[in-house]
């Protein structure tokens, strides 16, 4: 197999697809996840979108966020939700379900799920299209005119619910620096490219879903469509991150 340090496309094609609105691939590495994800700027997510998604990845939709966007929103991180004292004294069954053992990490950056209050469901291509377009909107707009606290809470809870069909996850302070998961990979490459810091992906599995689409068949599947697709390791390295 060739070594996934290797890939045609170069981090300059993946911000420019991505600034287009269009979609990109990244494998995080060997030494983590071992995971390609195909992502799409938040605020262009259409029901074709979302069904390429779908059908495409086989894996977990998720909506990866920058820091920034979780401190204006206060999105807690559920790993501290679920380890609160109060609520595990409430539900003591938290106390065993404690997440201690993450073979590829020491924290998972899942925060809140949520739905449009407009959807039905929210599971629907439709409903999770506009719930994710929508929310890569509304940050955009409250980031630029530097809202926080009860406002930005309020116009949040305006438009959207608790718990919903699209999970949440929240970059590391300090992004890349600090945690080099596909939440940071994905919120930096929004970033590099001019857009919200809100990415749509969905992590690629095998036809079976036994096991984390190769990085051959991902590069496979990326030129027969005329993706590009970088590394963990392209991305750091254009940064100049260590």
């Amino acid at each position: 197999m060739t070594s996934p340090k290797s890939v045609s496309s170069s981090v300059d094609e993946v911000i420019a697809a991505f600034a287009a609105g269009q979609p990109v691939m990244v494998f995080d590495s060997d030494f983590r996840e071992k995971e390609t994800d195909l992502l799409w700027p938040a605020t262009a997510a259409t029901p074709e979108v979302m069904r390429t998604l779908r059908k495409d990845c086989g894996g977990l939709l998720f909506l990866a966020v920058g820091d920034e966007i979780g401190k204006m929103f206060g999105l807690p991180w559920l790993q501290d939700i679920h380890t609160h004292p109060a609520l595990v004294e409430q539900n003591p069954v938290l106390g065993h379900l404690i997440t201690n053992d993450l073979q590829y990490d020491a924290r998972s950056a899942f925060t809140l799920s949520i739905n449009h209050r407009d959807t039905y469901t929210g599971i629907t291509d439709r409903d999770r299209a506009l719930t994710t377009r929508r929310f890569g909107e509304l940050a955009g707009e409250l980031l630029g005119q530097d809202s926080a606290g009860e406002e930005a809470y309020a116009l949040l809870g305006a438009e959207f619910r608790t718990p919903g069909h699209i999970p949440v996850c929240r970059e590391s302070p300090g992004g890349l620096a600090t945690r080099q998961g596909h939440t940071e990979l994905a919120v930096a490459i929004a970033r590099l490219a001019g857009q919200v810091p809100a990415t749509i992906g969905a992590e690629m599995l095998q036809p079976d879903g036994d096991g984390a689409l190769s990085v051959a068949a991902a590069r496979e599947y990326a030129s027969e469509r005329g993706i590009p697709m970088i590394t963990g390791a392209d991305l750091l390295g254009a940064l100049g991150i260590e």
